[in-house]
Formats: C-alpha cells, structure tokens, sequence
C-alpha cells in the first residue's frame, strides 16, 4: 500500500544520508573502485531483512510463506516501518552494513523515491533480463518500469501499482439505512445528514496528511476535466488556470458544507483516519485500491483489531466511484503508480538471495499471483488476476461483483499520482491544500505558491 509522501523533514535528512553515501563510494562498488557484477538471483539460501512500508503484517506473511515454498531455505523477516518516518530511518541504514538487505522503494516524490535511494541500490536490470528475457518489459506493466528506472538502472523491481481517486464505503452502514453512494455534491450532502441524524459518522479523512489531501484534489481535477493534473505537473498547463480555481473551490467546499468532518486538518490519514474507518465509526473514506485487501476476512479482521477493536466482526467494505462534483460527468477516473519496487541494497552481503526474493515477488508467476490474491495490488506481470474462487471475502454476495469491476477498471487506468510530482512541488501542496482549508490562504495565493515552484523546475 503505498500512502504517504515524506515530511520536508524526512527528506532532507534521507538526501544527506544518500549523498553522504554516494561520496563515500558506497554505491555497488568494489575496493578496486570498479562497479561490482550484478546479481542474477541464482542463491537458494540465506537469510535476509526486508524493510518497507507496505504490505501489512497479514500479507506480508502471506507471502514470504509462497515464496518459502519455493524456496524454503531462504528466510525473510519484513520489518515494518512506519510511512511518515520511513525516508529519515532508511537514509542512514543504508549507508550501514546492519541495514536491510531489500527494501522498498517509490516512483516520484512519494515515501522511498527511487531518485533518493536509486544510488543505494542494485541495477535490477541484468537479473529481470536474464528471468524473463529480452522482452522483459513488454511482459511487465509499465507503471513497474521506467517509474522505478533512474539513469537507466533499474532500481526496483514492483511487486504491482496501486491507484486512488475513489471512495470505499462500509456497506454495512449504508444497507442498514437504505442507502446508496452519492453520485453529486448534493447527494453526498444528502447521505451525511442522514447517517448524522441516526448518530453515525459520514466521511472521515485525516487532512493533516497532505498526500491523501492530493489523492482527493487530483480526483476532483480529474472530475473537472481528464488530464489536467498530470499536465499541470509536467508543466503544459499553469496551476494558476481557472480550471485549477474551480477545483480549488470544490476541494474548499468540502469542508464548507460539512463533508469533511470536523477537525480533519488535525488528523492523519494513518493512523487516525484509516482506525476511525475500521472501528465502524464513518461510513466512507477516500482511499485507493490498496483498501482492497481489507474485503478479504482475515485482513479486515486484523486491521480492526490494530484499530483498537476488541472481538470485532468484519465490516463489509465495498468500493465507490468519486462523486461528480463538478457537474461534468467525467467520473470514474483512477491514478496510480508502482506501489513499492523491491530494492536489492548494494551493502548486502547476500546480493544473489536478495535478488531471488525481489525476481521471485515481481516477476515469477507464482510471485505475482501471490500478490494479486492479497488484493493489494494490481499485478506487475501481465497477465496475473485475483483467483477470486481462493479468495475469502467477507461478504461475496455484496464483494464480488464490485471487486471484480474495480480491479479490471484500475488495471486499465493510465495517469499517474505522484510520478510526476516533484520533491518540491509536493511540499507546496502542502501548504496550499491545508492553508486553502484552514482560510490560511486565499486559493489564487495557494495556486500561484504551486505555479512559482513549477517555474523554478
């Protein structure tokens, strides 16, 4: 699940510990200073410690078992780092012998971007050549490839993307009061004054988290007209467009009209609001395809126990399109990137095993189908669907068909979210989405903060 961007914080403290070890020639070299051969993945022991954000406990047990049927004597232990301090714990480990053998990495300006860590990595390139041939990318989702590519290395092998700009809804809620998921501004009005005149919450997200801030202002630009995000990032159209004005106004009147719940710039997507969702107290979320996992019965059982649940019965999560607020009817869309690469650290001394664990995750068919049955991801290899018969859901009957349609319309949506979203152009989203909120700035102040960072680029 990839969900979060790095603090400035964070990321000036990992680019000082990557520079730092690019100076001292850390980066794949051997003493002689010449650049050490690539792995191919040919070991089949060792042991190894992988750290990342992503995937939880459940799925991550899940599958290093798969892969230990494979490849029993091999021994991964996946250390859990927390998102918004993953970059300022990884910086320095890296630079160490002590730190992980593998690890994660991102796309763009996302938590583990590969143009801050690329230089702590393995070119992955040689040994996915040598598993899937010359035609290896044709074989992989492109999202997995040129993303996690820096200076033609390819610094991490993606386990599969993922992609927001819709919501998730607990169906249990809405069966219970005859509802349905709103389609219009008015209808999402409608829906939260019911559900808050039976004493139940509507919408929750933890604003203070800007990444997830973005995921929404991109569905709702997406909403305004297809595109336009992506091209104000890549610079062909300025945020100062009265197109952006508009849905600076829509992302404001969130908040206006009650939609966001109260105090939400003082939480935290993670954990504040994703444990809101999960103990039941709201009925809808914006989150991406990554809250797919949590419709199988195990998965949602654990998360609703780390939510703090005691003896808890699953909810029943179902995922909804993002509401036409604009009026325009462009509705539906979806935008992702590679969730997570696997990394092989050029400081391990089991480089071959290492990168058995990260050919096997992205790019074996027995790696991908493991992945796609946590319903985590959207596969990396073409090809791999969800074993839905295998699959134990909460509830099939309410699940599967809209499962089924959300997976194939993500595997078929092309915009990226933070690909093309630089370091500094995510921090002045920050400022802006917030500050728009909080009337700590004006909308036309909050664009051209975003445009004065696009000219410097």
């Amino acid at each position: 699940m990839r969900t979060s961007t790095t603090t400035r914080r964070s990321r000036r403290t990992a680019a000082v510990a990557v520079s730092t070890l690019a100076l001292l020639g850390l980066t794949a070299c051997s003493s002689g200073g010449e650049e050490a051969a690539a792995p191919t993945g040919g070991a089949d022991s060792g042991s190894l410690t992988w750290w990342g954000w992503t995937p939880d406990a459940v799925n991550a047990e899940k599958l290093i078992a798969a892969f230990n049927e494979e490849y029993p004597d091999i021994e991964v232990t996946f250390v859990s780092k927390p998102i918004d301090s993953y970059d300022s714990v990884l910086g320095p480990a890296i630079t160490s012998s002590d730190g992980p053998d593998v690890f994660n990495v991102a796309p763009g300006s996302a938590n583990g971007g590969v143009d801050t860590f690329g230089a702590a990595a393995l070119d992955l390139t040689p040994a996915v050549e040598d598993a899937l041939g010359e035609d290896w990318k044709d074989q992989l989702a492109p999202a997995g490839v040129d993303p996690l590519t820096v200076d033609g290395k390819l610094v991490g092998m993606s386990a599969g993307a993922v992609y927001s700009g819709g919501l998730w809804i607990n169906q249990d809620i809405f069966d219970q009061y005859g509802l349905q998921a709103p389609t219009t501004m008015e209808e999402w009005t409608q829906v939260c004054a019911t559900l808050e005149q039976n004493g139940e919450g509507c919408f929750v997200q933890g604003a203070g988290q800007h990444a997830f801030d973005m995921d929404t202002f991109e569905a709702i630009a997406e909403n305004v007209e297809p595109g336009l995000y992506v091209d104000a990032t890549e610079g062909e159209v300025p945020w100062t467009d009265e197109r952006f004005v508009q849905a600076m106004e829509i992302w404001k009147s969130l908040f206006d009209e009650g939609i966001m719940q109260e105090g939400a710039i003082g939480l935290q997507q993670y954990p504040d609001a994703n444990n809101a969702f999960m103990s039941g107290d709201y009925a809808m979320i914006m989150m991406g395809t990554w809250y797919t996992q949590y419709a199988v019965r195990d998965s949602m059982i654990a998360a609703m126990e780390a939510a703090g649940v005691a003896s808890p019965e699953p909810i029943t999560i179902t995922p909804a399109v993002f509401p036409d607020l604009a009026g325009t009817g462009n509705t539906g869309s979806l935008f992702g990137d590679a969730d997570y690469g696997l990394a092989v650290s050029a400081q391990t001394d089991q480089p071959e095993a290492a990168t058995t664990f990260a050919l096997w995750l992205g790019a074996s068919e027995a790696g991908q189908q493991a992945v796609a049955n946590t319903l985590n991801n959207i596969p990396a290899l073409q090809g791999i669907t969800p074993q839905w018969d295998q699959i134990d859901l909460v509830d099939p009957s309410r699940q599967l068909e809209p499962l089924q349609e959300y997976t194939e319309r993500a595997g078929e949506a092309t915009q990226p979210r933070f690909a093309t979203v630089s370091a500094d152009l995510n921090s002045a989203f920050e400022d802006a989405l917030i500050g728009v909120a909080s009337d700590d700035m004006t909308i036309d102040e909050a664009l051209a903060a975003l445009q004065a960072v696009q000219d410097e680029e």
